[in-house]
Parts: structure tokens; sequence; C-alpha cells
């Protein structure tokens, strides 16, 4: 929406040239909507389902965009809220139905396809703001539809997360979805029917440990104990506020047609230019997003952050110096570091926050978690969209200062704080919260169990494949973790 709001141009028209805080009012109600989606989510999620979650929020997007074609604010609102329950729901869905080697690559080809997304929207609104008539706001908005649409046809053809069926009693129903999962039937050996059986004992063990204490009660997320509830809400919520506080929001920001303030603003470089550069950007941002699908699982989650946030530290750091200077030729080497800056944000802070929260709540409550944190990260959009201009019209360059420090924090906060959670499944991950206090599980050896046996139990052929190649290596021995 930023990049077809204003005033001047065919919307603008449309609707009495809104004034920039109403402009402002009108993209930024977006978010709220985002955010709110994420409370109902929070409700309604674990009662409902992970896949009939993401099946409401397109559905709602759809209503939305119909209504968006010909309101405003009113619109903005329906479309955030069904962009909140798939924000919350749709990473809850990846990672529950991903095997723990290759869950963090495809949960980070989501946050590729989102933007990829962007791109588009960038284009296309582009493209037509050199178009006369209600075509230039009415065609951007109508085609997300397209998406929401093929995001509910998808949805309706996939099984629900055996985690949440077994959550429901459910049990054959959840042995069905992990064997679909694992292989093919003509490739369902005895091997393998003997992984996807041992893969639900784990979920029912995981989830018998969980419920323990009886019905769910809200209340839960405020514990610690053996679980470390509030541990994990902490994480996943601190993630998700650390990605927004990155700055990477207020640097796309620039990649508004119509409003394309960083660059002009702050580097004092012509529309046209801004324009391009603009571009430019959203290209490489999300050329930077495939990244991971290579280095996330290699590498894992905690390295990336820290690498990321020292990145784009550095970014701001060496922008801000630029742009003191005040010259044209230093302008444009503040623009390079915005370029550099998509790169490190591509690789760590903007996947891993998506990917994190799922992976260190319980199924018990990972439904719950999501929504909180995905609430967090709205609000925290909303927050740094708003500040933005202002920011930028008064103090400039300096506002870049701001959040090279910020980045610089995020890094011992990560070391100290997080755990990793690569190439473990769910059930694993569980384990590094029994180890107690709010940095157990994040210096000692990954899981509270035999990592060589447990991590990859869940894929079939290629796992089993895997798991007896790493037997073979380690010639027999095992080698276990310890609990505590």
């Amino acid at each position: 929406m930023s990049g077809i709001v204003g005033a001047d141009n065919q919307f603008g028209k449309d609707f009495d040239s809104p004034s920039p805080t109403a402009q402002g009012t009108i993209v930024a109600i977006y978010d709220i909507g985002c955010a709110v989606g994420s409370l109902m989510c929070f409700a309604f999620g674990q009662k409902l389902g992970r896949r009939r979650m993401i099946m409401l929020g397109a559905a709602t997007m759809l209503v939305g965009t119909a209504i968006l074609t010909s309101s405003t604010t009113r619109a903005q609102l329906i479309v955030g809220r069904g962009n909140g329950f798939n924000s919350s729901s749709i990473p809850v869905y990846q990672s529950e139905t991903c095997e723990g080697r290759k869950r963090g690559a495809l949960v980070c080809l989501n946050s590729a396809i989102t933007i990829l997304g962007l791109v588009i929207a960038y284009f296309l609104d582009y493209g037509l703001s050199f178009v006369d008539g209600p075509v230039q706001w009415r065609l951007p908005i109508g085609f997300q539809a397209v998406f929401a649409l093929l995001l509910l046809i998808q949805a309706a053809t996939l099984p629900e997360t055996p985690r949440w069926l077994m959550s429901q009693g459910r049990k054959d129903e959840a042995l069905d979805v992990l064997s679909r999962l694992a292989a093919p039937p003509d490739q369902r050996t005895p091997e393998v029917k003997a992984l996807i059986q041992e893969r639900l004992r784990d979920i029912e063990e995981s989830l018998a440990r969980e419920s323990a204490g009886g019905p769910f009660r809200y209340a839960e997320l405020l514990q610690g104990g053996p679980l470390g509830n509030f541990r994990r809400v902490v994480l996943a919520c601190g993630v998700n506020v650390m990605q927004q506080f990155t700055g990477a929001n207020m640097i796309n920001y620039l990649a508004s047609p119509t409003a394309p303030v960083v660059y002009q603003n702050t580097m004092g470089l012509s529309r046209n230019l801004s324009l391009i550069l603009g571009g430019c950007t959203a290209i490489t941002y999300l050329v930077a997003s495939f990244i991971p699908l290579w280095t996330v699982d290699r590498f894992g989650r905690r390295p990336l952050l820290m690498v990321s946030a020292t990145g784009l530290s550095a970014c701001f750091l060496l922008a801000a110096v630029l742009l003191s200077v005040g010259t044209k030729s230093a302008a444009y080497g503040a623009t390079a570091m915005v370029f550099v800056f998509q790169i490190f944000l591509g690789i760590g802070f903007l996947p891993i926050p998506w990917l994190y929260p799922a992976e260190v709540s319980h199924t018990r409550i990972r439904a719950y978690t999501s929504a909180i944190s995905s609430f967090a990260n709205w609000m925290c959009v909303f927050a740094v969209v708003e500040m933005t201009p202002p920011a930028i019209a008064q103090i400039g360059w300096r506002v870049f200062i701001i959040f090279a420090v910020l980045n610089a924090c995020w890094v011992p906060i990560v070391y100290i704080f997080f755990p990793e959670t690569a190439n473990l499944s769910l059930e694993d991950v569980d384990h590094l919260f029994e180890k107690g206090g709010i940095t157990g599980g994040v210096w000692g050896a990954p899981g509270g169990r035999t990592v060589a046996a447990h991590s990859d139990r869940l894929a079939g052929p290629d796992a089993l494949e895997a798991h007896n190649d790493e037997e073979k290596n380690r010639q027999g021995e095992i080698q276990y973790v310890e609990r505590n």
C-alpha cells in the first residue's frame, strides 16, 4: 500500500488528497490488522488447527481484498487480519511437518517467496504509476487476491500436522500423515515403518509430558519449571522484536515507488534515481533471501543471527559516516551500504525470526507462542514505520547510528541466551530447556538425548540412509548428550 497511497497521484485524486498523517495511517493500519489477526490466532489457533487457520486467513484476505478495491482503512484492517492468521500459522505448519535436517531450509523458503512478492508488488506499483485512472491503484490492490486464492487452494489439499492431530487424540490420522510425509507407500520398507512408529512414540511421549498438568491454562505461558514455557515465549518474542529493530523496515521503506524517503531525504539523490535504486534494492533483497536455504541448517541459527547483526551494524555505521561527509560521492558510498545491508539481512534476521518461535515452543503452546511472537513482530513493524519519517526529518542520517548500536547489542544477546535448534527434531529441542535457567542448553551439546540416532527420524528413506551413513562414519560409536 505504501507504493499506492499518495496525495498527488490517482489515489489522492480519488480520496480527496489525504494528508501525510492520513497516508501513514492508511498504510500502517495494515500492520495493526496483522497484529489483531495474530491475537485471534492466539485465541483460536490451537482449537481450529494449523491447516484451518491458514485457510481462514486466506479466505479473510480474499474478502478484505474485494472490499479494499473500493475503500481504504477499514478493509486494510480486514486484509491485515487475514495475513496475521497466516504469519502465525504457516511457520508452525511448516515446522511441524518438516524433518529436522531440512526444516530450516524449507521454512526459510517461505521468507524468500515473501520477498519475491515484495519485488512483484514494487514493480507492479511502479509500472502502473505511469497509467492514468483508478486502475493505477485498484489493480495492485486486487492482484493480491491471486496469491490468497492460490494459498486457499493449496491449503485445502494439505493434511493437518501430525503433532496437532496427536494433541487432539486422533492417533490414527497422525500415523497416516507421518507415513505420507515419510515416503510413498511402495517405499515404506520395514526400517522406514519402524522410524515412523518411533516418531509417533516420540510425539506421544512429548505430549504426555506437556499435558501432565491437566488442561491448558493461559497462565502456563508465564511459568518456568522443566518445560521452560516463559523462557520459550521470551525467546520467540525477542527474536521478532530484534528483527524489526535491526532497521530492516526503515531501509525497506525506500522500496516504495511513491515514497523513496531514505534515498531522497538522507542521501540527497534525485527522485528518479531513488526510484531505480528502490527497485534494485528489492532485487538484492530477493537474491539474498535465498542464501539461507543452503546455510541455515549447515551453520545453524545462532551463527547466522550473529553474523547478520554484525554486518547490519557495520553497514549502518559506515553509511552514517559517509552521509556525515555530505558529498555526492559519499552518498553513493552510503547507497552501496544499503545493498550490502540487504545481503546481511537476508542471511539471518530475515528468515530466522519466523522459523525460531515454532522450533523453541512445544506442541502444547506452539500455536500460542507463534501468535504472541507474530503479534510482537507486527506491532514493532507499526512502530518502526511510524517512527521512520519523522525521525529522518528531524535527525537525518543520525538515525543510522541508532540502529547501528541496536544491531551491535543483538550479537551478545543471541550468544548468551539463544540455544541452537538446527538439525534437531522438535521433540529433541524440548530437552534443551530441561537444563533450566535462562541460558540452559545454550553452550552445551545440542539436545538432551542421542542426537545421532534421533535427529532425523521422520523423513523416510533419505533420513534412514543419512542415519546409517552417520553410524558407519562413527564406526559404531554413538555420542550421548548429557541431560543436565
